[in-house]
């Protein structure tokens, strides 16, 4: 982030970790990693308390020596920046060994039934799928649940017409807890983007919760 420059993350295995199975290690390295010298954090949930088992999501505060602690005559900073420190909007987990890991921002963080679903870990799980191109995944309001995830993907050319929503689903199944599976599949002919090739979620969720929208 700009307001924390130059570093807070660094992506780097403990001396005893270097030796753990490949799995393993690719996972720890995909994380943002451990903690700089002389930056601290920690992680708040909905209810503000704080979440250091690396199971429960919450948002990422920041505080140092080099992390901006207002915005120059800017009404953002009331929210941003509070008690010293810099509300992210980036939601984390820390695990036993102190890695951070990003999974999702806190405006595309799916709030089902009281509890947080990853919509970042949905899109990855989504990509591995052979048949998609592109996926992004969104909330639309649910009277019950608040809201619940759905899934926008664009297929690959070749199996346009060949890949159900059913298939998505089951290929799905074996990664995530049943109340995080995506209640429906739009496919679309392509997702909308910003100016420098980010998923525009706001849009999507403009065209298509009205006809998503359960009760």
């Amino acid at each position: 982030m700009t307001e924390t420059s130059p570093l807070v993350f660094v992506s780097k295995p403990k001396s005893y970790q270097e030796d753990l199975p490949e799995e393993e290690l690719y996972e720890l390295k995909a994380k943002q990693g451990l903690v700089s010298p002389m930056i601290e954090i920690k992680v708040i949930g909905q209810d503000g308390e704080v979440k250091p088992d690396g199971k429960e999501m919450g948002e990422l505060l920041i505080r140092g020596p080099w992390i901006a602690n207002e915005y120059f005559k800017d009404e953002r900073s009331e929210d941003t920046f509070k008690d010293g420190w810099l509300y992210t909007g980036d939601v984390v987990t820390i695990d036993e060994e102190g890695f951070v890991k990003i999974v999702d921002r806190t405006k595309d963080l799916i709030k089902s039934g009281g509890e947080w679903i990853s919509s970042v870990d949905i899109e990855n799980a989504l990509m591995a799928h052979e048949g998609i191109f592109e996926a992004a995944v969104i909330a639309v309001p649910h009277e019950k649940w608040q809201e619940r995830p759905i899934a926008c993907v664009v297929l690959k050319e070749a199996y346009k017409g060949q890949v159900s929503q059913e298939d998505i689903i089951e290929f799905l199944k074996p990664q995530f807890a049943k109340w995080w599976l995506p209640d429906e599949v739009a496919f679309l002919d392509d997702i909308p983007k910003t100016g420098v090739g980010k998923f525009l979620k706001r849009a999507l969720r403009e065209q298509l919760q009205d006809k998503y929208i359960k009760k």
